[in-house]
């Protein structure tokens, strides 16, 4: 399935309503497909088809950005990972999601709820009702319309996983023979929204096949892989083991050579991969086919020259991919001083690169002055940043930019988002399964196992570091893209690098403190440090480290002199782990949507 094409949801848009809107249910939007065309084997994968091309939100394009799978803004800029980046004038909405005050006004919000609820489970849910009829007609068998079940489910599954992460329990459960989704209330009983979550995977892992034709199908493995995560959401580690254990034993998936690998486009789809979200670029207009959501998160610099500077690391997180002498983290001391950076020093100014042993992992993460950025050349600092002043010192994070070599063949020709590109999101991959592995072994006191994935993880991490050792410190736009002959040492490493393996963990804190450490480098960027800063917060006092509330009031107060905006910031553990319900759905829906207490 590597072109979820345009055409097939435009199709689906116009032939199935969306129940997030009172005039769709009301009445037959003009121009509408009749349902009764797609009771065929054909028609159904015409729909399934379009359901999926609502997973990575770019199917309606002005919902995109609050909507991202990416989750850049619940997950990154709203955690210690990230900044909104940009200045502070810009997408003002994002603003209150990074300062934790949030009004239920606020239409990023509104955007995901609309995405995953309001188009995602009412497609999945159409989608369904399409296959029972299509069944009960004999046009397809009953093995084919598990087949088909099984896709549909796992994707309803995935929009509600995607709800919950940003609402909690205050959504939906809206199914397939659900009469009136409008009568249907968002406070669910506890645990009722994680079972309808898994009961659609553990149909789904049962009837779908290991391996699909097409890739970007959902099989067995990524419904185990959403389910384990869905359980550790929860730190339901016994419900989430076997399902870690199943992946990692089938033999199916194992790491790439390289960390990096997993954020090329040339190696879209590797051995690594679970579940992927497609991305097309140049195919329709605006290549709508890729990750509209991340749209605004490339370099806003002279030289690149794209838009719009978005989602910059933070100096935190860049801190904490320093080492010590053995190349291990420096887990109490790592923010006691930033690593070097040139916030307020011009392009053509001197800075020289700091000198510190670092994890090779942070400049494939992070482009930072002085180091060569993918094949663009010598990244220069302040002139390719928006505004330092508001978003740091860092371009946009990098893991999900294309190279030079790739502009205008993998990335679009046409709108003004010229950043999207061909990279797909790995949503799901293997090394989230060995690391999540890792932390049920922490949590069960099952020391060397959790010792052996964390050192397979870093051992990995150490097979390729950035090359090219930059020999000059003033960086004026003359010297883009590579200098003169000689200013780079392509043999030489772009940095002091080095990354260590554990000898042992004396005990289950410590463990589990390594295997935090491990997936917040290893994931660094892709949305998810919030989330888990949240689940970890639930953990029990002997593993548990440092309140959520602490650490990111700490990184508030810590970053003030990069972004003076966040004056007065305060993260409340009682009031902001969740998004507010969107006030427009509660005024479509009187009585029947409720508001999350903390928000009335």
């Amino acid at each position: 399935m590597k072109k979820l094409t345009i055409i097939v949801a435009t199709i689906m848009l116009l032939a199935m309503s969306n129940s997030c809107s009172d005039e769709f249910l009301t009445k037959v939007p003009l121009g509408s497909t009749s349902e009764n065309v797609f009771y065929t084997a054909k028609g159904i994968d015409a729909l399934l088809t379009g359901t999926y091309a609502i997973v990575r939100g770019s199917s309606l394009w002005e919902v995109s950005w609050g909507a991202s799978i990416q989750n850049w803004t619940y997950g990154s800029a709203a955690s210690d990972d990230a900044y909104k980046g940009s200045e502070i004038t810009d997408q003002v909405p994002v603003n209150d999601i990074e300062k934790w005050a949030v009004p239920t006004n606020n239409g990023y919000p509104a955007d995901k709820w609309r995405l995953t609820i309001g188009m995602g489970v009412d497609r999945a849910n159409r989608t369904l009702k399409v296959i029972k009829k299509t069944e009960d007609a004999k046009t397809i068998t009953a093995e084919q319309a598990k087949k088909f079940r099984a896709e549909v489910y796992f994707l309803r599954a995935l929009f509600n996983f995607e709800a919950r992460l940003v609402f909690g329990d205050y959504i939906p459960i809206l199914l397939e023979d659900t009469e009136d989704p409008l009568l249907v209330p968002n406070k669910n009983p506890e645990g009722a929204v994680l079972t309808h979550i898994i009961n659609d995977l553990k149909f789904a892992w049962e009837n779908l096949p290991e391996k699909h034709a097409q890739v970007g199908r959902a099989t067995r493995y990524a419904a185990k892989a959403l389910a384990a995560r869905a359980y550790l959401q929860d730190l339901k580690y016994a419900e989430a083991k076997p399902l870690l254990d199943d992946i990692i034993n089938s033999g199916k998936f194992s790491l790439m050579d390289k960390f990096i690998q997993n954020f090329e486009i040339a190696t879209n789809n590797n051995r690594e991969s679970i579940f992927e979200i497609q991305a097309n670029v140049n195919d329709v207009n605006e290549s709508l086919n890729a990750e509209m959501g991340i749209g605004l998160n490339w370099p806003h610099g002279s030289d690149i020259g794209m838009c719009c500077g978005f989602h910059q690391p933070s100096q935190n997180l860049v801190n904490a991919y320093k080492v010590d002498a053995n190349g291990l983290p420096l887990f109490d001391t790592f923010n006691n001083t930033d690593l070097k950076n040139d916030a307020g020093i011009n392009s053509g100014a001197t800075f020289v690169p700091a000198e510190d042993l670092l994890d090779p992992r942070l400049d494939f993460t992070v482009s930072r002055r002085g180091i060569p950025y993918k094949d663009w050349g010598i990244n220069r600092g302040s002139d390719w940043i928006r505004k330092v002043s508001e978003g740091g010192p860092y371009l946009p994070v990098a893991k999900p930019f294309f190279k030079k070599s790739e502009r205008f063949t993998l990335s679009t020709t046409t709108g003004w988002q010229t950043g999207i590109n061909a990279n797909n999101y790995r949503y799901l991959r293997y090394t989230h399964i060995l690391l999540w592995r890792a932390e049920v072994a922490a949590f069960e006191g099952d020391l060397p196992r959790a010792l052996a994935l964390v050192n397979q993880i870093r051992d990995r991490a150490d097979n390729e570091v950035v090359m090219g050792k930059v020999k000059i410190y003033e960086l004026p736009a003359s010297v883009y893209p590579w200098g003169k002959e000689g200013d780079v040492d392509f043999t030489k490493p772009a940095a002091n690098y080095k990354i260590g393996l554990y000898t042992a963990f004396a005990n289950k804190k410590d463990a589990m403190r390594a295997v935090q450490w491990e997936q917040r480098l290893e994931f660094a960027t892709e949305g998810m440090r919030f989330f888990d800063l949240r689940r970890w917060d639930n953990l029990p006092a002997d593993v548990k480290g440092k309140d959520m509330a602490t650490i990111l009031n700490e990184f508030a107060a810590a970053d003030l002199r990069i972004r003076a905006f966040m004056t007065g910031a305060n993260f409340s553990a009682t009031v902001d782990k969740y998004q507010p319900i969107p006030q427009g759905q509660i005024d479509l829906q009187p009585g029947v949507i409720e508001q999350r207490p903390e928000y009335k």
